[in-house]
């Protein structure tokens, strides 16, 4: 039984899909909905963040692959080798992360058009890894949605006043 498991990771196939640069999730959107409705068999579908022109696909054979690829615009192909999963498997990461955030900390918005300003940390959504700012330079208090990883907490309520 655990050679079974052993084994289990040198048995997924994953095949590598050219891309144009810069379009990487609309081939992404397209195979998806070609898997969906031809029901192909593609078990999962890698974009790593920061690698440009190619998606990856998990699959039960090349045939799968090319035919989920087949006809959708801006895949240049799938290559010719089968990828090593030890190849992407420093670019996979856990879907769940902790992430230590409360409410009234100061941040820094560290992405998106209002990058560099500080906020205050008004509302958490962690079912949906956004959290509510206002931003502290603004003249009107104006509630800002962003996405979690997309502030970096610079300063913390005091802990003192939790303590006594």
């Amino acid at each position: 039984m655990a050679e079974e498991q052993d084994t289990n990771v040198e048995n997924i196939n994953i095949y590598a899909i050219r891309t144009t640069a810069n379009r990487e999730d609309q081939v992404m959107d397209f195979v998806t909905s070609n898997v969906t409705k031809k029901k192909i068999d593609v078990y999962s579908i890698i974009r790593p963040h920061g690698m440009r022109g190619y998606i990856f696909l998990e699959a039960k054979d090349r045939i799968s692959a090319e035919s989920a690829a087949f006809s959708v615009p801006y895949a240049r192909g799938v290559l010719p080798n089968m990828i090593d999963y030890k190849e992407i498997e420093h670019m996979l990461e856990q879907v769940k992360r902790e992430v230590n955030i409360q409410k009234n900390d100061i941040c820094e918005i560290i992405s998106g058009p209002f990058k560099r300003e500080k906020a205050k940390i008004t509302r958490i959504d962690k079912t949906k890894e956004d959290v509510v700012v206002e931003l502290l330079e603004s003249a009107v208090p104006i509630p800002i949605t962003v996405k979690m990883d997309a502030v970096k907490v610079i300063r913390r309520e005091t802990e003192d006043e939790s303590q006594e």
